[in-house]
C-alpha cells in the first residue's frame, strides 16, 4: 500500500483525539496512544479485514489490543472507522456508565475483541483466536471456498512480553505453526518505573524465534512504508507466527516522549498544546478533525463492507458446493446443541467410578455428537480423563502451561464457532486464575476442568490437595462452579455447562465414588437447578445435610446411621451454589427448609457455608492436607459417615 501525506495526517487524529479523551477525563494512558498509532494504522489501513456495520461478520480478521491501558488509541480507530463510537463516547472516557472504560471490555463495547489490561491476556488470546481459525478452516473450507481465511492481528507492549504468560502461549504458537497470528510489538522500552533495562535485557527477537516464531525488526515504527512491508511479509510466512519488532517512541511528539512519566499519567494542558503544535495539527477545538481525515477514514472503512459481501457471495456458492460443511458452519455460529445430549444410562455405569472417569465418557459421548467440540489438558490427559479417544486430532496438547492454556481457551471461544475446555488439577486453578477470572468478567462459556479435587488425591500430599480453591472460585462473580456427587451428575453437570452461556468450572473427584443410580430421576431434574433433596428424610426431617461432589455419599451414609438413631436426616446434593442461587425462592425454600437445623459437608474451607446454605453449620478442612491414601485423610480430618451422624447430634442436642 502506498501511504501519503492523508495517512500520516489519520494517524496524527488518532494521537490527537486519544490525548483529547484523556485530558478530559483527566485519567489514562497517553503513552502507548502516542508512541503506537502508526502500528494501529499500518493494520487498520492496509490490511485488516474488518466491517464497522457488521462487526461479528464471522470472516473479519481480529484485532486485539494486549496493551490494554492504550484503549484510548482503540477507541479513537472505532470511533473515525464509524464503529459504534460516538463524540459523546469519546467524551465520556473512563466515565460511569460509558461505553469507553479505561481498559477494553469484550460485550460492553462492541467492536472489542477481548477485555485486556491484565496484561499478557490479550497476547495468549489471540493465539486462541489464531489456533480456532486453523480448526475451523481445516474443518469447513471446501478445495474452492475458503469461507474461513482470516488473519489474528495482536498490539503488544514490553510488559505484555514479560509476563509468563507470553511465554508460554508464544511457545505453544510456534510449535502449532500458526501462520496467520501477526503481533506487532511497541517496543519503546520504558515501564512505569523507568527504563526496560532495569529488569529487561533479554534479545526478544532471538527469543521468538528460538520458538518457531517469524521475528522481523522495524526500526522506525514512524514509518507506515516500512510497517506495512512488515506486516506483509508476516502474512507471506505460512508456517509460524510473526512478531514485527517496532521501535517506537512512548509519548511520541510530547514534552515527556521517551519519559518513564508519560505511561499513566495525563498530559497538563499546555503539554498537550504543545504536542498538537509538534504534530502539525490545526488549532482547532479538542475531538474536531479535519474534513479530509473524516473522508479518508470513511472511505477506509468502505473497503472492510465490501470485503464482507464478497464473503457474503462466497458463503452462497460454499452452501451449494459443500452443503454438510455450509450447515456445520450456520450451526456452529447458531449456537445450537441437540435436545438429547447425554444419557449416563447408556454409558452402563455399574461399579464405583472417579467423576474424573465419567467426565471421560461424557466428553467422548459428547465429540460424537458436537463437532465443533474440542480442548485438552495441560499435559495431563491420563490423569484428568480429558483426550478424545475416536477422534484425536480434537484433543489439544496445551503442554505444561496452565496460565496460557486458560486464556487460549478463552481466545478460541472468544473467536467464535468452538466450544472448548481446558483441564489440569483443582489446585493449580491458581495458575490460571487471572483468566478464570477474565472469563467471568466477560461472560463468555469458557469450560474449565478440574480434577484431583479434594485431599482424595492422597499420597501426592497437601501440595496437590486443594482446600481453599472451591470457596475462592465461587466468590467470582458470574463463574458457575459444578462439583458433582458421581457418574450421573457428571453427565448432567456437562449437559448444563454446555448449555450455560456463561464460564464455568467442573470440579471432578480422582477417587472412586458409588454411583447413585437409585436416585437417577432426581439427579436428572436436580443438577440443572443447582440443588436438590436426594433423599427428602420422611414427612419431617430433624436436619438437612448439604453436600457437594465425594462428600454426598458419605452424608447418605451418615442419614443411615442416623436413621438407626431415631433421626430424620433429609440430604441434598448442591452440586452448584451459583445455579442453585439464581432459582425461584419457592423452589429453594422446598430444597432448604428456613428454621431447620442445618449442616454442611464438603472437603475443603468451610467459610461462606452459612451464606450458601441458610445459615448452616459446616464440617470441613481448615488447615492444608496429609500424605497417605485418601481414606485414611478423610478418617483424620473426620470426613467419615460417623463423624457426620456424631456433629448432627451435636449441631441437635448441644
Amino acid at each position: 500500500m502506498k501511504f501519503t501525506d492523508i495517512d500520516q495526517k489519520c494517524v496524527n487524529a488518532l494521537r490527537v483525539f486519544s490525548i483529547d479523551m484523556i485530558e478530559k477525563a483527566n485519567s489514562g494512558h497517553p503513552g502507548l496512544p502516542l508512541g503506537a498509532a502508526p502500528l494501529a494504522y499500518a493494520v487498520w489501513a492496509g490490511h485488516l479485514k474488518y466491517s464497522q456495520k457488521n462487526p461479528d461478520w464471522f470472516d473479519r480478521d481480529r484485532f486485539v489490543l494486549s496493551a490494554g491501558h492504550g484503549s484510548s488509541l482503540l477507541y479513537s480507530l472505532m470511533y473515525f472507522y464509524g464503529a459504534g463510537l460516538t463524540l459523546e463516547d469519546l467524551r465520556n472516557f473512563r466515565q460511569l456508565g460509558s461505553r469507553t472504560p479505561g481498559h477494553p471490555e469484550f460485550g460492553h463495547t462492541a467492536g472489542v475483541e477481548t477485555t485486556t489490561g491484565p496484561l499478557g491476556q490479550g497476547f495468549a488470546n489471540a493465539v486462541g483466536m489464531a489456533l480456532a481459525e486453523k480448526k475451523l478452516s481445516e474443518l469447513l473450507n471446501g478445495p474452492e471456498n475458503k469461507i474461513i481465511d482470516h488473519y489474528t492481528y495482536a498490539l503488544v507492549g514490553d510488559g505484555d512480553l514479560m509476563e509468563g504468560i507470553s511465554y508460554e502461549a508464544a511457545s505453544l504458537a510456534g510449535h502449532l505453526k500458526l501462520g496467520k497470528l501477526i503481533c506487532l510489538y511497541d517496543s519503546n522500552s520504558i515501564t512505569i518505573e523507568g527504563c526496560t533495562d532495569l529488569a529487561f535485557t533479554e534479545d526478544i527477537k532471538k527469543r521468538f524465534q528460538s520458538q518457531g516464531w517469524q521475528a522481523l525488526e522495524v526500526a522506525d515504527g514512524n514509518n507506515l512504508e516500512l510497517l506495512d512491508r512488515a506486516i506483509r511479509k508476516a502474512k507471506k510466512e505460512t508456517q509460524k507466527p510473526s512478531l514485527i519488532i517496532a521501535k517506537t517512541h512512548i509519548g511520541f511528539a510530547s514534552p515527556k516522549q521517551d519519559k518513564c512519566g508519560v505511561h499513566g499519567e495525563p498530559l497538563k494542558k499546555d503539554e498537550v498544546l504543545s504536542t498538537k503544535q509538534n504534530l502539525g495539527w490545526p488549532q482547532i477545538p479538542p475531538f474536531t478533525a479535519p474534513q479530509e481525515v473524516e473522508a479518508h477514514f470513511k472511505a477506509l472503512a468502505a473497503k472492510g463492507n465490501r470485503a464482507r459481501n464478497k464473503w457474503l457471495k462466497l458463503v452462497e456458492a460454499h452452501q451449494s458446493a459443500c452443503p454438510q460443511k455450509a450447515a456445520l458452519l450456520k450451526t456452529f455460529l447458531d449456537g445450537t446443541l441437540p435436545e438429547d445430549l447425554l444419557s449416563p444410562e447408556s454409558a452402563g455405569f455399574e461399579k464405583p467410578a472417579a467423576t474424573r472417569e465419567a467426565s471421560h465418557k461424557a466428553i467422548n459421548l459428547l465429540a460424537a455428537k458436537l463437532p465443533n467440540f474440542i480442548g485438552g489438558s495441560a499435559d495431563l490427559s491420563p490423569s484428568t480423563k480429558t483426550d478424545f479417544t475416536a477422534e484425536p486430532e480434537r484433543t489439544l496438547h496445551f503442554g505444561i502451561r496452565e496460565h496460557a492454556m486458560g486464556a487460549i481457551v478463552n481466545g478460541l471461544v472468544l473467536h467464535g464457532g468452538l466450544r472448548a475446555f481446558g483441564a489440569t488439577f483443582l489446585v493449580f486453578s491458581d495458575y490460571m486464575r487471572p483468566s478464570i477470572r477474565l472469563a467471568a468478567l466477560m461472560g463468555i462459556p469458557s469450560i474449565f476442568v478440574f480434577t484431583h479435587d479434594s485431599i482424595g488425591v492422597g499420597e501426592d500430599g497437601p501440595t496437590h490437595q486443594p482446600v481453599e480453591h472451591l470457596m475462592s472460585l465461587r466468590l467470582i462473580p458470574g463463574l458457575t462452579v459444578l462439583r458433582p456427587a458421581d457418574a450421573y451428575e457428571t453427565f448432567y453437570s456437562w449437559e448444563t455447562a454446555l448449555r450455560l452461556n456463561r464460564p464455568v468450572c467442573l470440579a471432578l473427584s480422582r477417587q472412586k465414588l458409588p454411583v447413585l443410580s437409585a436416585y437417577a430421576d432426581k439427579i436428572k431434574a436436580g443438577v440443572k437447578r443447582g440443588a436438590y433433596a436426594l433423599d427428602d428424610g420422611g414427612p419431617s426431617p430433624a436436619v438437612e445435610l448439604i453436600a457437594t461432589g465425594s462428600e454426598v455419599s458419605l452424608t447418605l451414609e451418615a442419614a443411615k446411621i442416623l436413621k438407626t438413631r431415631g433421626v430424620a436426616a433429609k440430604v441434598v446434593s448442591m452440586p452448584s451454589a451459583e445455579i442453585f442461587n439464581l432459582q425461584d425462592e419457592s423452589y429453594k425454600n422446598s430444597v432448604l427448609k428456613p428454621g431447620l437445623p442445618k449442616l454442611a459437608v464438603e472437603a475443603g474451607r468451610t467459610q461462606g457455608w452459612k451464606d450458601i446454605a441458610g445459615g448452616a453449620e459446616a464440617i470441613g478442612i481448615e488447615t492444608f492436607g496429609k500424605s497417605a491414601p485418601a481414606e485414611k485423610i478423610y478418617e483424620a480430618f473426620g470426613l467419615t459417615p460417623e463423624n457426620i451422624a456424631r456433629e448432627v447430634e451435636k449441631l441437635l442436642y448441644h
